[in-house]
């Protein structure tokens, strides 16, 4: 059953989306209704944990004041200088 929604949007936002659907040759509605259905699909509580996800869980032991954005960009600037 299809359900009217009323929604405040950008203008920015409306124009190019309408262009992005008729590009698409789809509706409007239809492009949110995708979008929505796509992102609330698989809401975490549906998501299984395999057994070598949890097997690797806790592996790696880390500092307390380890800094991983520091890390990773000392990385990106060893690797491209």
């Amino acid at each position: 059953m299809d359900t009217k929604l009323t929604i405040k949007l950008n203008n920015g936002v409306i124009t190019r989306a309408k262009r992005y659907a008729r590009f698409r040759r789809t509706s409007l509605s239809r492009l949110i209704e995708s979008y929505l259905d796509s992102v609330t699909k698989d809401e975490p509580d549906d998501l299984e944990i395999t057994p070598l996800v949890k097997s690797l869980s806790g592996v790696i032991k880390l500092p307390e004041d380890f800094n991983y954005k520091k890390e990773r960009s000392d990385y990106l600037i060893r690797k491209y200088s």
